[in-house]
């Protein structure tokens, strides 16, 4: 739970950073041109869904694995991994959602009512769009089909381990070794790294970088 929870976040967060560098490097707005093109409002669609499409085949990946493989280990391991996600699942659900929605509405306090917009305090209330929003609308409601997706999938592998132990071990050694990849890829893969305003524009231009 905890770790989905990051990876989740870490994909939305890596895609909104390249989203705002793309729109940092290439859309002026001015007193002439006060509505960006169609075809950069698609290009910042496209980035943000490319982020976010990467981070989901990475996290069904893990999950996948994972369960497949907990299954054919240990029947036994595997009811106790299935209690396990269920209980942490829904508490670090309902923390999600209430610490996420509290965030932002710090912020909005901050904005609307106190009127305090363009202040350092301001500045530290943006922590309710950085982490708020990915808290309460990315991470916190994809829990609930997570555990029914990881419950299902389970339940019908399951009954390898019991039919077939002998096998079951190797083929869940395997999943186990490729959910580990998944999981190495779903943070450092989606990292946002170091690249300058001009590189980040031109990868996503599908321009290659200079050496």
């Amino acid at each position: 739970m905890f770790w989905f929870s990051g990876a989740s976040m870490q994909a939305v967060t890596t895609g909104a950073y390249r989203a705002v560098e793309y729109i940092k490097a290439n859309i002026r707005l001015d007193s002439s041109v006060t509505k960006a093109s169609v075809e950069d409002s698609k290009k910042v669609v496209q980035i943000c869904t490319q982020y976010a499409q990467m981070g989901m085949i990475n996290i069904f990946g893990v999950i996948f694995c994972f369960t497949l493989a907990f299954a054919c280990f240990n029947a036994t391991f595997f009811a106790s991994y299935l209690i396990s996600i269920a209980a942490f699942g829904l508490f670090q659900a309902m923390f999600m959602a209430n610490a996420g929605g509290s965030w932002d509405n710090a912020k909005k306090v901050v904005e609307v009512d106190l009127k305090e917009k363009g202040t350092p305090l301001h500045a530290a209330t943006v922590v309710g769009d950085t982490v708020g929003d990915p808290f309460k609308d990315t991470s916190s409601v994809a829990l609930n089909p997570i555990i029914k997706f990881t419950t299902l999938f389970g339940l019908l592998a399951v009954e390898i381990a019991v039919s077939a132990p002998q096998a079951a071990l190797y083929i869940g050694s395997v999943l186990f070794v490729c959910g580990l990849v998944f999981i190495y890829r779903s943070f450092y893969g989606m990292r946002i790294s170091t690249k300058t305003v001009q590189e980040a524009a031109a990868e996503a231009k599908g321009i290659p970088a200079r050496a």
